[in-house]
């Protein structure tokens, strides 16, 4: 067991048995900004313990610079865009949505493969939610991955809404105002 897992068994025993197994969902949602930056101080908190992060961000265009730093804590921090286009998604024309759409979805299949193999500890799936919005994924789909048992410590979602199907899998709900 690690150091950070000790210090979790310390402070509060019985959670992190129950937890540790399967990992925990955590989900920052809301209208406010900030919800992908939270994700990304709870990712770094992580690190500090030695764990390897993995960020797949959806709808943010093929280049989201605000996050470019983290490009430097390879190996150990990985990022994955699947989106081809700099043009925001509810401004494609309808040829365009299907061809972006098409991308999306590889970065969703790809998002199960990464809790399946448990490559990483920490995984990120930011704006996961905000497909649902969009139509783009069903609450089905996303309670679909949420089931997915891989040998993660944590998967954190974020998106504008958070539908009371997919809370029921979330263990900690920060909602941004």
């Amino acid at each position: 067991m690690s150091e950070y897992c000790q210090i979790c068994v310390n402070t509060n025993q019985r959670e992190v048995f129950i937890t540790m197994e399967s990992g925990i969902i955590q989900a920052f949602y809301g209208t406010g900004k900030g919800k992908t930056s939270a994700a990304v101080g709870q990712a770094l908190r992580e690190l500090q313990h030695g764990q390897r992060i993995t960020m797949i961000q959806f709808l943010k265009g093929k280049v989201a610079d605000e996050f470019q730093v983290l490009d430097r804590l390879e190996p150990d921090v990985q990022i994955f865009r699947f989106d081809k286009s700099d043009v925001n998604y509810c401004d494609l024309s309808d040829s365009e949505k299907e061809e972006e759409k098409a991308n999306i979805l590889n970065g969703f299949n790809f998002s199960k493969k990464v809790l399946e193999t448990g490559e990483s500890d920490v995984i990120i799936l930011d704006e996961l939610l905000g497909l649902i919005d969009l139509g783009i994924l069903t609450e089905d789909d996303v309670e679909d991955l949420l089931r997915i048992q891989g040998d993660y410590h944590k998967l954190i979602i974020t998106g504008t809404k958070l539908p009371e199907q997919i809370r029921a899998y979330v263990d900690e709900v920060s909602e941004i105002l």
